[in-house]
């Protein structure tokens, strides 16, 4: 899952470390990796900031609320449940967002909230992907973050 993310996994020692902290007490891989990202905030924050700073298009405390509201929990962990339509609508505005920043941001960078930024990902991969979406809590504290969009619905 990091590397699928284009996430170095160089720091065995940090990764190791932070899925022994987890995974007994998790069963669902997806948050277990959530955990591991935030453990990597440097790492990251190196992998896709220029000169400290990350330009990044942010997702509306609205959408991020849709997406939420959407995450159902099974025995094998947790899955969107979305209407179609919705998924669309939010597919769209994600698309127009990133045809408006393109030309100055030529490596599009999501940021959301941590709840949602695998959900989130997984939701616009199937129609858009190779978009990075990273959550704040996988940003360095000492990065500059500069929002260039928003998406809003």
């Amino acid at each position: 899952l990091l590397l699928r993310e284009s996430v170095p996994i160089r720091d065995m020692e940090t990764i190791l470390e932070t899925l022994g902290d987890h995974a007994g007490a998790l069963k669902d891989i997806d948050i277990v990796t959530e955990y591991v990202r935030q453990a990597l905030k440097r790492t990251i924050t190196r992998r896709f900031a220029e000169a400290n700073s990350l330009r990044v298009i942010t997702v509306d405390p609205k959408v991020e609320d849709t997406v939420v509201a959407s995450v159902k929990k099974s025995d094998a962990g947790s899955y969107l449940a979305m209407d179609p339509d919705l998924i669309q609508t939010i597919v769209n505005i994600t698309s127009e967002e990133i045809d408006k920043v393109k030309d100055v941001i030529p490596n599009i960078i999501i940021l959301t909230s941590p709840i949602v930024r695998i959900y989130f990902k997984k939701l616009i991969d199937q129609f858009i992907p190779n978009i990075t979406v990273l959550s704040y809590s996988e940003i360095d504290n000492t990065a500059q973050i500069q929002a260039i969009g928003n998406i809003a619905m």
